[in-house]
């Protein structure tokens, strides 16, 4: 049940009665304002109001320090997981050699894959302007190469002397990041199991004892 900004609590909340929910959600009714902060000191808990507008105003009865203590977490480590798209840009000419090609498509998928969008350009130079069907050809096949991770989100279109395609990855940036931090803890988890056996194989290794030293037999005179 969200509260407002302007949250009272206590004796701050000035009304007759209020429509009373107990602290695991269940509905105690309306009460009187004196009835409702008496359960809330016997309760050792706070009386919140969290529907100010309602007639009559709904308070709760909740620890409101832990309240707003759990609620900044929350908002912490929802900012912490907020997935920012951001949008890359890869340039290339519409006569571009294969192996540059093949370099330029490497940077796309690598972005793709990281959950980002990438601006594609084609930039024409001097006669290169009246054939823009190489661009748009040179788009199209670029588009089908990472049609397994990516789409094209908007079509090639003409800007002055450039043509500009969008591509956008097939998985949400939040699910990519998500996937790295399982990784990422599975390495660690991984890593911390093998240093755990094989510290345990070290002292496990028996050091010889005296019973173990063979006794070489006197000379018989």
């Amino acid at each position: 049940m969200p509260i407002s900004t302007e949250t009272r609590i206590n004796d701050r909340i000035r009304v007759p009665e209020v429509r009373l929910v107990g602290p695991n959600g269940e509905q105690v009714g309306i009460v009187r304002i004196e009835d409702a902060l008496r359960l809330a000191q016997e309760s050792d808990l706070d009386l919140v109001e969290v529907a100010p507008m309602a007639r009559p105003p709904v308070a709760k009865l909740m620890d409101y320090g832990k309240f707003k203590y759990e609620s900044a977490m929350k908002d912490r480590e929802a900012r912490k997981n907020q997935a920012h798209t951001i949008i890359k840009e890869m340039k290339l000419r519409p006569k571009i050699d294969q192996h540059d090609y093949e370099t330029k498509k490497g940077h796309v998928v690598r972005f793709l894959k990281a959950g980002d969008k990438v601006k594609i350009t084609i930039m024409f130079r001097g006669r290169e302007q009246s054939r823009p069907e190489l661009g748009f050809r040179l788009l199209q096949k670029l588009a089908e190469d990472v049609a397994d991770i990516g789409f094209v989100e908007s079509s090639p279109k003409q800007d002055g002397r450039n043509m500009v395609m969008v591509l956008g990855p097939t998985r949400r940036k939040a699910d990519v990041m998500a996937e790295q931090r399982t990784e990422r803890e599975t390495r660690k988890h991984d890593a911390e199991a093998a240093q755990a056996v094989a510290a345990e194989g070290a002292t496990g290794q028996a050091s010889p004892s005296s019973n173990d030293v063979p006794v070489e037999a006197s000379d018989q005179t």
